[in-house]
């Protein structure tokens, strides 16, 4: 079987992290170099992405997006590296770019033997002064909406086999 299309077919969402074991530093670099080259509308690259490592910054963001969901557990099952993505919302487009830069982080992830979920409430993070604040420290200044975290680490157990296929997923028109 083709090595991309397997990587697409047993990709899995982890939400049991072994926050003990950190992803080194090249393996992240280069989950984010394939995060840069998703597709984008007219090729405008909308999208910024913020990589937290720092364990300090990381406990932040699980308690903010934890308060953005009610809850008092962690959000990111764990995960010792979270990986946000913004984008640009003057860019019409700037949604799907994101998503696609959200789809490459997790599939290459997937094939460097790093387990990925994709969490939401980016875009009221950083709605909140907290997350405008993150922003203007790291000097992005823009339009910017959060669109996902692509949390990353080892699974602490076995990921389950994938859900059957729903029937009618596919039609053809020939």
């Amino acid at each position: 079987m083709n090595e991309t299309i397997k990587v697409l077919e047993t990709r899995r969402s982890c939400r049991n992290f072994d926050s003990s074991k950190m992803v080194n530093e090249e393996t992240v670099n280069a989950i984010l170099e394939a995060g840069t080259y998703a597709a984008s509308g007219m090729g405008k690259q909308s999208a910024v992405i913020i990589a937290v490592t720092n364990k300090e910054v990381r406990d932040q963001l699980s308690k903010e997006n934890a308060s953005v969901m009610g809850v008092n557990s962690d959000p990111f099952y764990g995960a010792p590296v979270i990986l946000i993505v913004l984008a640009n919302k003057d860019v019409p487009t700037y949604m799907y770019d994101g998503s696609l830069v959200m789809g490459n982080l997790m599939n290459a992830a997937k094939s460097l033997g790093v387990d990925s979920i994709w969490i939401h409430r980016a875009k009221e993070e950083f709605e909140s002064d907290f997350g405008k604040k993150m922003l203007a420290d790291l000097g992005i200044e823009g339009n910017y909406e959060g669109i996902g975290h692509c949390a990353l680490g080892y699974a602490a157990s076995e990921l389950g086999a994938p859900a059957a296929r729903k029937d009618n997923y596919v039609y053809y028109v020939k």
